[in-house]
């Protein structure tokens, strides 16, 4: 017998292609009740979630991203930060932020679990996601700061994650899992 929850587990992968078909209104809400859902240290519930469909705001803020990265002392960043073609949400039609009190010890963790709630939700509904983390390293960044507190995300807050959501463009061949061996350890 087959557990849907657990095949929708197996069946998530990040998706780095996406069509411009946007998700409908519903769809995002279940995939944003999903993420509230998460569980949250003390139940505190902290966190905060900005999701960005306008595909200006998107492109000012990768705009703003690639800009941080070109000023970074990392070659790396550098590298991306001035390649005209680098988008860090992989052009998806929609971003979500997830953001967290920072004074809050367990902020990360509650902010991964809501990520996590939030990619298999989308799978459930047949929607791509991927990880995104350019913002969480270029948050403090003055403009770039600027930019997402006027979009709703805390002032206070720190971004540790972002996802991406959307259609898979058709090209797009999905991965399939390979497991390392040798990573569950059980002890009776």
């Amino acid at each position: 017998m087959s557990n849907p929850t657990i095949e929708t587990i197996k069946k998530r992968r990040s998706v780095r292609s996406y069509s411009d078909k946007q998700l409908n209104e519903s769809d995002l809400n279940e995939i944003l009740q999903a993420a509230v859902h998460a569980p949250s240290g003390m139940n505190y519930q902290t966190w905060h979630f900005t999701a960005i469909l306008n595909s200006e705001k998107l492109a000012e803020l990768n705009r703003l991203i690639k800009q941080a990265f070109a000023k970074s002392d990392e070659p790396r960043l550098q590298e991306r930060g001035n390649n005209p073609d680098y988008c860090c949400y992989y052009n998806a039609p929609a971003l979500v932020i997830v953001s967290n009190d920072p004074a809050q010890w367990w902020a990360p963790m509650d902010c991964a679990c809501a990520i996590e709630n939030m990619f298999l939700a989308a799978t459930s509904l047949e929607i791509s996601s991927c990880w995104i983390n350019q913002l969480g390293t270029t948050c403090d960044d003055e403009e770039v700061r600027s930019f997402i507190t006027s979009l709703g995300v805390p002032e206070h807050h720190k971004v540790y994650g972002c996802v991406a959501l959307g259609y898979a463009s058709p090209e797009t061949r999905l991965k399939e899992k390979v497991l390392h061996q040798n990573t569950i350890t059980i002890v009776r």
